[in-house]
């Protein structure tokens, strides 16, 4: 598959090269705290249940807002809602709402703030049925006749959402989650390495690929 080259640097579009040489993808742009979330985080897999928690939480924030917004009040977020720990997270109540929607820190949404303690009770009830988030979650990773050849920046910018996100965001609302569309679902199946959609010829994309491969998936 022939990729789209970019004016601007050359290099197949969407990838940018760096001041040390290599190259990555253009989205995390010059800002040192998302070069390092692109570069570290971002398409490596995890089973740890609060982790993977917090992601979904994350990203339903997001929702309208940009990805660094969020990642720059982060820390914010972790020490509002205790780490993102499932078990402490599902006992905060109606005053803790109240309480949080006062918190600059964070984005001081009722709705979402609301959903993110739901969501720990729903997590919470996987569990007492003997099921991990983790396990839940992973089972809707799709297989790769689901997945390109290669890919671009044509496929990424295409792909808001997908068949496996869909199936995913429509279990997790069965269960009783909220503010899981299947495009927050996509994008945190990005972020965790449920896929891989560093494009082709980005620095980090062998060694997300070698992270996935390793991977044990929980059940």
């Amino acid at each position: 598959m022939t990729q789209a080259l970019s004016d601007e640097n050359g290099l197949p579009e969407g990838l940018v090269r760096r001041p040390d040489g290599a190259v990555g993808c253009a989205w995390h742009g010059a800002d040192p705290l998302y070069r390092r979330y692109h570069d570290g985080e971002w398409g490596r897999p995890a089973a740890d249940d609060d982790r993977l928690f917090e992601k979904l939480c994350l990203e339903g924030f997001q929702a309208g807002l940009s990805w660094l917004t969020i990642l720059r009040k982060r820390e914010a977020f972790r020490a509002a809602f205790d780490g993102f720990s499932i078990e402490r997270v599902a006992r905060m109540g109606d005053a803790d709402v109240d309480r949080l929607v006062l918190n600059a820190g964070i984005i001081r949404h009722r709705g979402k703030i609301a959903s993110a303690i739901n969501n720990a009770r729903q997590a919470q009830r996987l569990r007492d049925r003997g099921r991990s988030l983790a396990a839940f979650l992973w089972a809707f990773e799709p297989g790769a006749e689901e997945r390109p050849a290669v890919v671009t920046a044509a496929f990424v910018r295409a792909t808001p959402q997908s068949a496996a996100s869909t199936r995913l965001s429509k279990a997790l609302k069965r269960e009783g989650f909220s503010f899981v569309g299947p495009t927050t679902v996509y994008a945190f199946m990005q972020s965790m390495g449920f896929v891989n959609d560093h494009l082709e010829g980005c620095s980090v994309r062998a060694a997300c690929e070698a992270e996935r491969a390793a991977f044990v998936r929980p059940t």
